[in-house]
């Protein structure tokens, strides 16, 4: 078995780890690739005598060339939407669905999308990020980018095209890009053209690039993909085919995992001037122990007119969001890669005590923090010897 696509992007990385997991579990499998080489092209599997290939089809060229093969195979991308071999891919529009919902619960409106047009994948996630918000009561403008058959434009002119594009956006507004670079473009661009990010403008990309994704700034929430499911399914795929059993007609499409939220989305989507102001001040106190009260001092607002005016805004009262923040918060924390404490998380939170986090957290997610840690699949440390 062959595989034939460039090395280096961490997607296809990913699709590889599962495409080695189930040939290892075959235990005959040989895998072959081109040494030092970072262009592979359906092509050179012409004269290769092996049993069947996973490719990755970019253009019309080469699903003509996969077509005439003398082996099996197995289409890993989602540039075409009919390539004429069997395909294994994302299934781009729940991306875009998931994408959607994800801004939705955070009660945007008004959405973007931005990503590259005349590619299947781009087309279909753009198709479902805009039905979905469209049902949620939003509209949706796109901005498209040269796709990758269309003659480059200058970086400066795409640079300035998206930066206007945002200042016709009325904030706050969520984001929908194409895949993770295209998100860090809309965060540079967001930068320029002086809008705060998550409270002016949220940005979800797709990938889970986690170098792109952990060093961005802010943090850039994204679309789990489920690559390494994806390399497994088209492993499997291929290796129907090699054994002469058919596979069906069409796209075999691979769930996402779900939508990985960090701060370029960590917001809620506020009209209320009042409001998003003691919601923007919660958020960079978190760690401290406050209550209501001090919402009352940022805003100056009476307890009745504040908790009216949160209602209306946020469906729920000012001591309600902040549980909800500080759970929000411990989930993050409980979901890295840091084995902490109970304790910890609960004081980085703005809980104090362990226990009192424990409480809150039970009562807005259902679950105790230990049991929602591994749900996650990660250790974590209980020093306080309480579940």
């Amino acid at each position: 078995m062959a595989l034939s696509f460039p090395v280096g992007n961490p997607v296809l990385e990913r699709v590889v780890e599962g495409v080695l997991e189930y040939a290892r579990a075959r235990g005959r499998w040989l895998v072959s690739r081109a040494p030092e080489r970072l262009d592979l092209s359906v092509e050179w599997l012409r004269h290769w005598d092996g049993d069947g290939a996973l490719v990755v089809v970019t253009n019309r060229r080469q699903a003509a060339l996969a077509r005439r093969l003398r082996m099996p195979v197995v289409n890993l991308g989602g540039y075409l939407e009919h390539p004429g071999v069997a395909t294994v891919a994302a299934d781009d529009l729940a991306i875009g669905r998931i994408a959607a919902e994800h801004l939705l619960e955070r009660r945007f409106i008004r959405f973007g999308y931005f990503g590259p047009r005349g590619v299947w994948y781009s087309e279909r996630r753009h198709e479902g990020f805009r039905g979905r918000a469209v049902e949620g009561g939003g509209r949706v403008e796109a901005l498209w980018a040269a796709g990758p058959f269309e003659s480059p434009r200058g970086w400066v002119d795409e640079r300035e095209e998206l930066v206007r594009w945002l200042g016709r956006l009325r904030p706050p507004v969520g984001i929908l890009a194409g895949n993770d670079q295209r998100a860090l473009m809309v965060l540079e661009a967001c930068a320029r053209a002086g809008h705060r990010v998550p409270e002016d403008v949220a940005v979800v990309g797709v990938d889970n690039d986690l170098v792109a994704c952990e060093f961005s700034s802010p943090g850039l929430t994204s679309v789990d993909r489920d690559d390494r499911a994806h390399g497994m399914r088209a492993a499997e795929v291929l290796d129907r085919l090699m054994s002469g059993r058919g596979v069906g007609r069409g796209a075999i499409l691979v769930a996402p995992r779900g939508v990985v939220g960090r701060a370029s989305t960590d917001s809620v989507a506020i009209e209320d001037p009042d409001v998003a102001l003691a919601v923007a001040r919660a958020r960079e106190q978190i760690g401290e122990r406050y209550g209501v009260e001090r919402m009352l001092d940022w805003t100056g607002l009476s307890r009745r007119a504040l908790e009216m005016r949160f209602r209306s805004a946020l469906g729920c009262a000012p001591y309600e969001f902040l549980n909800r923040l500080r759970v929000d918060r411990a989930k993050q924390l409980l979901s890295g890669p840091d084995r902490l404490t109970l304790q910890a998380v609960a004081s980085a939170c703005g809980f104090g005590e362990a226990r009192r986090m424990r409480e809150v957290f039970r009562r807005v997610a259902g679950m105790g923090p230990l049991e929602f840690r591994r749900l996650r699949g990660v250790g974590v440390i209980d020093r306080t010897g309480n579940g």
